[in-house]
């Protein structure tokens, strides 16, 4: 027992003994890097080495000091993994500010669960993740992990400042590789380029390296990390993925690849359902309106559900098997729609593409990889080509929205890859329409109706609550208008889906003491249905430039019935301002007993100046002002 108990102490000083090599006393860190840090790296060294084209290791040593709570989720180590990809070892070390190790920990302190989400139905994607326990701040989590990956076409980039937060003493990357292992790469924003050299053992090297970076605060209105942050992209130009030999340069080869061995033959479909296409599109001669037809009824039969498994997560199931369950991921339900467009004589081009709501992250046109984290469809009709989303069961025929809008894709076809750009929703068509009309009473109680139209990528502003049941759709709604005492009488919802997609809302509501009635006065906010809460916090030494993603148009017009006898005791409202980045206008008016509120706020896409950004705070500011305006009445 005592022997044991020896070699145990032993073995952990052993361990520790093999990390603790470097101080990392946190006063030791140079003050400019404290400065809007969370996080520290103190020193990160990673080496992908790939041995063969199917047999590719990634070495990660990395410690990093946490300064706050605000830097837990960086220490929080969560590691990939399923049967192509093996975890070979874990083992780390947590140490105090003082830079004295408290403990040690290894895999088998980690959890091991299902990577598959809320959304997943199929996932072989598993993770193990480990939380330190400390609650001292700063602390400095050492620790060091290898993995080994079947393939050798998506190789993992590297991304030393992955965000805001975060400051950097020191971090190498290095690519080991056969000489005859030809690897293309692209750097973005590092202070200098790559070093080539050779190994005793004859094995070819590339490695970068950055130090002493400062963490960047969290900017509004920023570009995608992609373009201000370092990272180097990798690409190899002979692979093997998971079984599957490969060569390419361009996005023509990738895509071709892509076809020829993930996609063809993929899209076949049982006899009677190809008939039933054919019948179903039979009196229809426009491509476009048999492709129409085709697409709702795929849209009636089929939902989505997440799979990311077989070949990486990047072939889709057979078009027969989701002609048989009714269900699939966007590569499978993509690939279906194929399948049924061309029984009905539609051809249509599987695409690629990185969706994402927030950035417009298109792929790179100067360099082919393996990117994207979905697919939708293209239909390249003459002088019409249309997109096709998949995935959702009631959007409309022609309709992308701002999820994959407005950046380069790939379309993978017989011939090779093509890259191509979806279609952009502009601020004109990204509109919301409102038209009110309302009574006031003399003790300030309010009854009307409100009719909004929503269109562009705005057409999908009332999703989630057209899709809910009535009950629930009322209880919703009271978040949307900043009425107090609201009392919803109808609300109706109705959807055009036709090629110019719109959505309709309908209201009738009262709400009690909306106006409050004081020392013979009456005050009521002016701005009843179109609300601007906040705006954007000022930044001093910004960085970034300003960029807006996606331009909008909000115009209302607001009329109230006043009560007989009651005159205007505030200064009428009346705010114009123009600005490259948008406008607003907002005026007030009256005539006889109808007081108008006209407001059109503009907000219009693109890169700014990162000087432009303090007119856009001042520019919110007005537009909150004058939403908050309170119109004052008086007996005549």
């Amino acid at each position: 027992m005592i022997r044991a108990k020896l070699l145990s102490a032993l073995l952990l000083l052993i361990s520790i003994a093999a990390f603790a090599q470097t101080n990392y006393d946190a006063s030791l860190i140079p003050k400019d890097l404290l400065r809007y840090a969370s996080v520290v790296v103190r020193n990160e060294e990673i080496t992908t080495e790939v041995k063969d084209l199917d047999n590719v290791s990634y070495h990660v040593k990395r410690a990093i000091t946490v300064l706050n709570p605000n830097g837990d989720n960086i220490a929080h180590m969560a590691i990939y993994y399923n049967k192509s990809i093996a975890i070979k070892y874990i083992k780390g070390i947590a140490i105090n500010e003082f830079g004295k190790v408290i403990a040690k920990f290894s895999e088998h302190d980690f959890k091991d669960v299902s990577a598959a989400g809320n959304s997943d139905l199929f996932e072989d994607f598993r993770v193990k993740h480990y939380i330190p326990s400390i609650t001292q701040y700063p602390y400095t989590i050492e620790y060091e992990y290898e993995t080994r990956d079947k393939q050798s076409l998506s190789l993992e980039n590297w991304h030393p400042v992955p965000g805001n937060g975060l400051a950097v003493e020191k971090s190498t990357y290095q690519m080991v590789c056969k000489p005859d292992f030809v690897i293309r790469y692209k750097q973005f924003n590092l202070p200098s380029t790559v070093i080539i050299g050779t190994t005793k053992e004859g094995m070819k090297t590339y490695t970068w390296q950055i130090s002493h970076v400062l963490a960047r605060k969290d900017e509004s209105l920023s570009v995608d990390g992609r373009h201000t942050l370092p990272s180097v992209i990798f690409a190899p130009e002979k692979f093997n993925f998971y079984g599957y030999n490969g060569a390419f340069q361009n996005w023509s080869d990738l895509g071709k690849w892509m076809y020829d061995n993930l996609l063809k033959n993929r899209a076949t479909l049982p006899e009677e359902t190809i008939q039933y296409i054919k019948n179903l599109t039979a009196d229809i001669q426009d491509p476009k309106l048999k492709a129409k037809k085709v697409y709702e009824y795929m849209q009636q039969k089929t939902h989505y559900i997440s799979i990311q498994i077989g070949i990486g997560g990047w072939q889709p199931f057979l078009a027969s098997d989701v002609d048989k369950v009714g269900y699939g991921d966007c590569k499978a339900l993509v690939n279906y729609t194929q399948a049924l467009l061309k029984a009905a004589g539609v051809d249509s081009w599987y695409c690629v593409v990185y969706g994402d709501h927030q950035q417009k992250r298109s792929l790179l046109s100067d360099f082919a990889n393996l990117e994207g984290n979905h697919v939708i469809l293209c239909l390249p009709l003459k002088n019409d080509t249309t997109w096709l989303e998949c995935t959702s069961q009631n959007i409309p025929f022609g309709y992308l929205g701002d999820f994959t809008d407005d950046r380069n894709v790939l379309a993978c076809t017989p011939d090779g890859g093509k890259l191509l750009h979806t279609p952009k929703y502009t601020t004109e068509q990204n509109r919301i329409t409102r038209n009110a009309e309302f009574t006031l009473s003399e003790t300030g109680d309010l009854a009307g109706q409100i009719s909004t139209t929503f269109k562009g990528v705005d057409y999908e502003d009332r999703y989630e609550i057209v899709e809910k049941a009535q009950t629930e759709r009322l209880k919703d709604f009271k978040w949307y208008y900043p009425i107090n005492n609201i009392d919803i009488k109808t609300l109706e919802y109705k959807q055009d889906k036709s090629l110019d997609p719109t959505t309709f809302e309908n209201v009738k509501l009262s709400a009690r003491e909306y106006g409050a009635l004081t020392d013979g006065k009456l005050y009521f906010s002016l701005n009843a249905v179109d609300h601007l809460s906040s705006g954007y916090k000022p930044v001093s030494n910004r960085i970034n430039p300003v960029t807006i993603n996606h331009g909008h148009t909000y115009e209302d017009k607001v009329s109230y019935t006043l009560p007989a006898g009651w005159k205007l005791d505030s200064e009428p409202l009346n705010v114009e301002i123009n600005k490259p980045f948008g406008s607003f206008t907002a005026r007030l008016t009256i005539k006889d007993n109808q007081l108008i509120y006209l407001r059109k706020l503009q907000i219009k896409d693109g890169t700014y100046d990162k000087e432009v950004y303090g007119d856009i705070v001042d520019f919110y500011n007005v537009v909150i002002d004058a939403d908050n305006y309170n119109v004052i009445l008086v007996k005549k």
